[in-house]
Order: structure tokens, then C-alpha cells, then sequence
């Protein structure tokens, strides 16, 4: 898994900054070049979010990062993340001068390009000083209309750099010069070519339309543009809106509506009915259905009674509920989610470095080349107007503005979508990993399994089950560990209260030990035995096979040193197992099933889910090391898991999953990570990485494809100037399209999987029908 994500490590938060008047790729590497000369900043700016992400600098110091990117000819906000008011009306500002400008720039272009074109291919129609007319038509749109465009180009000239918008200036410029120049000195040449035709001599208005269309043209696909960005914008920040502004609290017996800011842990919040709950809990009272479509893609509704977890975000459908809050703020899962949602704009692939570098030196080598292009024609002989429609339609078709927005804008609306669907995504390198890998590795216990094991059996020796239970219980209390749980859950519904063990040790991947009544206590599986050098009867031995042969995991416990008998435990495969691993084959990629746990039991549930590669009795430590070997066999490896004992194995494997469910190590170790309690996510993801790497290709394959063949097209004088920018518009509102088809992707489990959620105690957490 690359793990290169945050090019420095920082102590302090970064300072994220809203940014406004950029209008293409260069503008950004423009500011991210001032920011990151300030001492120890590392800054990176994305034009398709429009926001810089500053590391390094405090945020006292805020001032002086707006301060340079004022400087640099821009505006700039620090982004406060729950208001982002401030970045919503510059885009509003942004889209209605646009439109604005594109509906003056429209009519008045229109009759002009009629007047010119039509008149200069019929000369018995042309009616005195009908190039003034058209030249007073075509000065709103030049001067007033493309402002932005020449004000963008001054601000660069001005310090000392281009940019997209100096290709559209110069050419909008250079074609209405030439046309003016043209009229008052007048002409006697050949006609100009339109692509289907020349034009009769005298046609000397004709780059009017040129230079009005040009303009036209540029300003449609800058406002379809962002308005594209925009709406992908929404999609990214689906997750964000979800939050709530205030809570009911309940104090005192009473309800009060607060801020939910002033919610804490601890506290009871009511929700009723159409309500959007404001914070992770436990539900205390009350029974409900809950729509947790927005955070999980689940269409069923989940329901939830007192004892049941329930997340903030989620819509309250049916009861009222009382919820004892559990996480509230940032530590939510929505707003973790959201965050991660964030992280990935943050980060910035290699592949788009590589496209800002490209668009840093291609502007200025654009230049140069139509400059050479004109002078090439005139040595050759051609005639003025020709070497000059030649030049300013090389000018034009290079603008790289695609190029700029293949990346940012496919991994903006693929990871919002994911969002929507319970699947966050957190940067570029997971969807490059996810177009590579051939091998899936699944970790057995609540990934594969449903991880709400059960005490399924006892073989005391030389005890009662009382006395193993409580000896078991006792220990296993202090552990997090799912078959801890189990243990301590069944030993306190037999015998209620536990006692408490002193001096306790966990033993990662092995089991725990600790001082019961004076007693040592050591309670694990049949390595940790040995390790520890116990001595292991005959007895417990072939207690420990018969518990396997039925695909249990046998615990046994110890008390002085001396086996006093054999646990056994029962773990259910999540039914979305088996049809999980079933489409996986089907994508082409082989799944393996890597646990601590013994040979049987694994085997058991590699069974029951069609995987025949096993590998069992692997230590935490073992995994990584277990999927390093896989690599060294050429092998691209995804690792599932949701444990502490799987964060290494995440960080090693090429792509790292994790279920929400699992510890915060795990999920920091990933590269994906899945929010619903469902396999079939695995496939989702897959497919949705896979789908969006697909789409930034094909946009950079366009986007520079498009460059490349036009720019020699260009040259040869085979392309009008006004099919140029029209063209060259278009490619930036399609590369835009083409992402925004993401929206669309819908999940595959959607199609075979309705799940029915049950909670509660020594229960399934989840039952799937299929």
C-alpha cells in the first residue's frame, strides 16, 4: 500500500483556504508555488475543489498565507467546516457573471457571425460601412465579455507568468486586430478558407467572427464548467450535509433544543419521528426503523430497539427514541467520514502532478510554436491572412483546460459517490492499487465472520463448568477481543457477577493471563500453551481436535499451570460471504482467507464461503508478513480486515480494507474503508475504484490525445480558428461530463443482496436474505 499520501508530517492541523478567481490548472500551480515558498509551508492546491491545503504554518498565520495568494492576483478565506458559506457565493458569483457575460457575448455573436459570414460570401448583399456595424457588434464581446479573460492574462503578465486564459486573450485579441487592421488598410488577397469554402475577395470582417465566437465559445464552456464542478462539488459534500444544527436534549426529564455542539458523551437525546439523528449512541428507550441509506447505500431500513448502536446522520422513520450519546463532534462516524471524504480531495495523484507540470511549460511552448507556425507560412509564401489564421488557430486548440480537470473532477465525484454508498475512498493511490490487484485477502473473524461469537461448548476437567466459566470469565473480562467477549458474556449470564483479575496481560494472537482469588490464570489456544511451555493433557488435546473437526475454536484454560479444561466457541459467516467471494472470482481475482485461528475451524468457514486457500495460525506480526510473501510471488494483494491485529497487513497489502466496524488503528491503516456490515461492499469498492481510475484515463487519454493530434492539425492550416475554439471548449466541458457520469454508479449487491438488520444482545448483528 503506498504510503506516501501526506507529502510531510506535521505536528499542527493543516490551514485549508478557500480560493476564488482561479479559472484553470496553471492558476493553482501558480498559487501553490508562492504558498510553498514560505519557510516550512508544503502546499497543495486543487483547482477542481477550489481550496489550498497549507502545512506547516499555524493558524495565527493565517493571514500571511492569504497574503500571498492575494498577492498572486487571487482571493482567498480560511474554510471553517461546518459554514462554507463563503466558498458557496463566490461560486454562485463566479456562475452568474459567467452567465451573464456568456448571454451578451450570445446575441450579440450571433447576428455578427450571420453578417460577416453571409456577407462575405455574397459581396451583392454587403450595404455600405457594413464592417463598422460589425465591428460595433464584436467590441462588447471582446472588451466587456472576455474581461475575465484579459484581466486573468494582465494579472499573470504582471508576475512574470501565463496561463490558459493568455491563450484565449492573445487569440480573441490578435483575430480582432487583425480584422480592424485588415478593414481600415484594406486588403486586396484571396478570400479566407471556412473550413467548407473561401470566401470572395474583400471578406476582410471576417475574423469578427473569429474573435467574437472565440470568446463565445470559451465563456459556454467555462460556465458549463462550473457548473459541472459545482455539481460535482455537491456530491463530494453530500456526506457534510448530513449533519445536523440542533439536538433535543433531555435534562431533568425535559427537552431542550440546543446547539448540537453542546451535546456531550453521556448525555440523553431525544429524536423523533423525520428526524436526522445528531450522534453516535446506544438507544436507552424506544423502538424504531432508521434509514441509514445516506451513510450506507442500504435501501432496507434498519431497526433498532434499547440496547442497539445506532450513528449520527442516520433519519429517525418510525418511533421516538431516546440515545444516549457516545460520540459526538468530530470523534462521529459522520463526521470521520466526511473528513476521510476531504483527505482524498487533499491529496493529489501523481499522475495530475505530472499534468500540472505538463500544463506549467506547455502554455508558454504553445506560444512560441504558433509564432514559429506563422512565420513557417510566411517564408513560405502564403499570404498574410492565411499565416496569421493559422497561427491564432494553433493558439487556440492547445489550451490543455481539459488537462487541468481530468483528474480532480473524476476523484471528486467517484469519492463522493462512494460516500453516498458507505464506501470512503481516501486518495488517488487506492484507486490506482485497485486496477492492479489479482489477490484478496480476507481476515476470518468479523470480517469474514460475523464476530459476534458464542460459548458453544465446555470439557472441564477436573472442575465444574461453574468453576472453568468463572476462572474463563474472569480473565477474558479485561480483553477486548471477541472471543474474550463471548467468554465473559456467557460466564456472567450463568453465574452474574465476576471477579476481578489482578495483574492481567494480554498476549496479542494468543490469548490473556491473569490472578483469579490468588490463582494464575491463563486462558488461550493451543500455541500459546506451548509457548508458554504448559503441559497439555491427553485429555484436552482430543477435546481441542473434537471441537475443531466440528469447525469450533477451542480455548483452553489453565489455573496454576494445570489444564482444567476446554472452551469451545462458534463464529457465523456473514451470509454475504459466500456471493461476495463469488463475484470477486468473477472480476478475476482469487481470494485467500488469512486467520490466527486454528486449521479446522478455518477451513470450516473458507467452506462455507468458496475460498479453498487457507492460511491459519498466524500471529498479528505473521500477517504482514504472510502478505509480503504473496507479493514476493508477483502477486497484487487487498487486504479486508477490521482489527487491531490486521493494521499491519493493511498498511503492507497494495490495497487495505477495513469494515467501520473495526478499531481506529485498522481503518487509519487502510486505503479503503467500507461503512456497511456487508461483503458485498468489498466488490462495491472494487468496482467503484475501478470505475474511477477508468474514468481519470480516459479523460487523460482525451485530454492529452486531444492536444497532440489537433495542435499538428492546427499547423498545417486545416482547422479555422472559430472550429478551434469551439473545439477547444468542448473538450473541457466533456472531460467534465465524463466524470459526472460517476454519479450514476450503482452497487452491485443492489442487485442480488436485501439485508435485515437485528440487534441485540448474544444475537447476529446482521442477517442477510438473498
Amino acid at each position: 500500500m503506498t504510503q506516501a499520501a501526506t507529502p510531510i508530517e506535521v505536528a499542527t492541523e493543516p490551514l485549508e483556504l478557500n480560493i476564488s478567481g482561479m479559472t484553470c490548472a496553471a492558476c493553482a500551480a501558480r498559487i501553490e508555488r508562492k504558498l510553498n515558498k514560505l519557510d516550512g509551508v508544503h502546499a497543495v492546491v486543487n483547482f477542481a475543489t477550489e481550496r489550498a491545503v497549507v502545512h506547516g504554518i499555524e493558524p495565527a498565520g493565517a493571514a500571511e498565507a492569504i497574503r500571498v495568494v492575494e498577492k498572486a492576483g487571487y482571493g482567498a478565506a480560511v474554510r471553517e467546516a461546518d459554514d462554507d458559506v463563503w466558498s458557496a457565493r463566490a461560486a454562485e458569483t463566479r456562475i452568474s457573471s459567467l452567465r451573464r457575460r456568456l448571454a451578451v457575448a450570445t446575441i450579440l455573436t450571433i447576428p455578427l457571425c450571420d453578417l460577416t459570414i453571409l456577407l462575405a460570401l455574397v459581396p451583392g448583399w454587403r450595404f455600405p460601412d457594413w464592417e463598422l456595424v460589425c465591428v460595433l457588434l464584436a467590441i462588447p464581446i471582446v472588451a466587456w465579455a472576455a474581461w475575465p479573460f484579459h484581466r486573468a492574462t494582465l494579472r499573470g503578465l504582471a508576475r512574470g507568468s501565463l496561463s490558459m486564459d493568455t491563450l484565449v486573450s492573445l487569440g480573441s485579441l490578435a483575430s480582432f486586430g487583425w480584422a480592424v487592421v485588415t478593414l481600415v488598410i484594406g486588403s486586396s488577397g484571396p478570400g479566407y478558407w471556412l473550413g467548407f469554402g473561401v470566401t470572395p475577395q474583400g471578406a476582410d470582417a471576417i475574423y469578427l467572427d473569429v474573435a467574437a465566437g472565440m470568446i463565445t465559445f470559451q465563456l459556454g464552456g467555462r460556465y458549463f464548467e462550473a457548473r459541472s464542478r459545482r455539481r460535482a462539488g455537491d456530491v463530494l459534500n453530500a456526506l457534510a450535509s448530513l449533519a445536523v444544527r440542533e439536538v433535543r436534549v433531555l435534562r431533568e426529564g425535559l427537552e431542550h433544543i440546543v446547539p448540537v455542539g453542546e451535546l456531550r458523551v453521556g448525555e440523553t437525546f431525544v429524536v423523533r419521528p423525520g428526524e436526522r439523528l445528531a450522534a453516535d449512541g446506544t438507544v436507552l428507550d424506544g423502538a424504531s426503523g432508521i434509514d441509514t441509506s445516506p451513510m450506507t447505500g442500504e435501501s432496507v431500513p434498519v431497526e433498532v430497539r434499547a440496547g442497539s448502536e445506532v450513528i449520527g446522520g442516520t433519519v429517525n422513520l418510525t418511533g421516538r427514541l431516546e440515545i444516549r450519546a457516545e460520540a459526538v463532534g468530530p470523534k462521529g462516524r459522520l463526521a470521520q467520514m466526511a473528513a476521510l471524504a476531504e483527505e482524498a480531495q487533499r491529496r493529489k495523484a501523481r499522475i495530475q502532478t505530472l499534468a500540472d507540470r505538463v500544463s506549467q511549460y506547455f502554455i508558454p511552448a504553445v506560444i512560441v510554436v504558433a509564432i514559429l507556425v506563422m512565420i513557417s507560412w510566411l517564408l513560405l509564401g502564403a499570404a498574410p491572412r492565411d499565416a496569421f489564421g493559422t497561427g491564432v488557430a494553433v493558439l487556440i486548440i492547445a489550451c490543455p483546460c481539459a488537462l487541468g480537470l481530468a483528474t480532480p473532477t473524476a476523484l471528486m465525484v467517484g469519492v463522493g459517490r462512494g460516500g453516498q454508498l458507505g464506501i470512503l475512498i481516501k486518495g488517488q493511490d487506492a484507486l490506482e492499487a485497485s486496477g492492479a490487484i489479482d489477490t484478496v485477502v480476507f481476515d476470518k473473524t468479523g470480517t469474514l465472520t460475523t464476530g459476534a461469537m458464542r460459548v458453544a461448548g465446555l470439557e472441564p476437567l477436573g472442575s465444574t463448568d461453574a468453576e472453568l466459566l468463572r476462572w474463563a470469565g474472569a480473565v477474558e473480562s479485561g480483553s477486548e477481543h471477541t472471543i474474550a467477549k463471548a467468554i465473559a458474556e456467557a460466564a456472567r449470564a450463568a453465574l452474574g457477577d465476576l471477579p476481578r483479575a489482578s495483574r492481567f496481560a494480554a498476549l496479542p494472537g494468543l490469548g490473556a493471563w491473569g490472578e483469579v482469588d490468588g490463582a494464575a490464570v491463563t486462558v488461550g489456544g493451543p500455541r500459546l500453551f506451548a509457548h508458554e511451555g504448559l503441559a497439555v493433557p491427553s485429555e484436552a488435546v482430543a477435546a481441542v481436535e473434537r471441537f475443531h473437526t466440528q469447525g469450533a475454536t477451542a480455548v483452553l484454560v489453565a489455573v496454576d499451570a494445570v489444564v482444567r479444561g476446554v472452551i469451545a466457541l462458534t463464529d457465523e459467516v456473514k451470509p454475504s460471504a459466500a456471493t461476495a467471494v463469488e463475484r470477486l472470482g468473477s472480476l478475476g481475482l482469487h481470494s485467500i482467507l488469512l486467520t490466527g485461528d486454528a486449521e479446522a475451524p478455518a477451513r470450516a468457514a473458507a467452506a462455507a464461503t468458496g475460498i479453498e486457500d487457507v492460511v491459519s495460525g498466524v500471529l498479528p506480526a505473521e500477517k504482514a508478513e504472510a502478505i509480503a510473501r504473496l507479493q514476493a510471488q508477483g502477486h497484487r494483494v487487498a487486504m479486508v480486515g477490521d482489527g487491531i491485529n490486521d493494521a499491519a497487513a493493511l498498511a503492507t497489502a497494495e490495497l487495505g480494507l477495513a469494515m467501520v466496524r473495526g478499531t481506529d488503528i485498522a481503518m487509519k491503516s487502510a486505503d479503503i474503508i467500507l461503512v456497511r456490515d456487508d461483503l458485498g461492499s468489498v466488490v462495491d469498492a472494487i468496482l467503484l475504484s475501478r470505475r474511477t481510475l477508468r474514468t481519470i484515463r480516459l479523460n487523460l487519454v482525451w485530454a492529452f490525445g486531444y492536444n497532440i493530434a489537433a495542435i499538428p492539425i492546427a499547423a498545417l492550416g486545416l482547422l479555422n480558428p472559430l472550429i478551434a475554439a469551439a473545439a477547444m471548449a468542448l473538450s473541457s466541458v466533456l472531460v467534465v461530463s465524463n466524470s459526472l457520469r460517476l454519479r450514476n454508479f450503482e452497487p452491485a449487491s443492489r442487485d442480488y443482496s436485501r439485508r435485515v438488520v437485528e440487534y441485540g444482545v448474544g444475537e447476529t448483528m446482521a442477517r442477510e436474505a438473498v
